[in-house]
């Protein structure tokens, strides 16, 4: 089984790598982006076949270790 993270910084935490990349499309050519949040995206594959305990045990690793829960919020997709 897979499962897919999505883990975001929660609104209103700033997030300067976001500035950064909005300012560099800018500087490309790009002068109609607003606003850039960057994130990012882990894949894990599960030795489990149960899609219950797969999304309990990667929200647990979301709670413990690949998310940082203060500033950042996550979602857990199973593929």
């Amino acid at each position: 089984m897979k499962a897919r993270v999505h883990v975001m910084l929660k609104d209103g935490v700033l997030d300067p790598q976001g500035a950064a990349v909005r300012h560099a499309l800018a500087t490309l050519g790009f002068a109609g982006v607003e606003g850039v949040r960057q994130g990012k995206v882990i894949d894990l594959d599960l030795a489990t076949t149960d899609r219950a305990v797969a999304e309990a045990e990667v929200r647990a690793m979301c709670e413990r270790l690949l998310a940082n829960t203060v500033i950042e919020k996550y979602d857990v997709e199973i593929i």
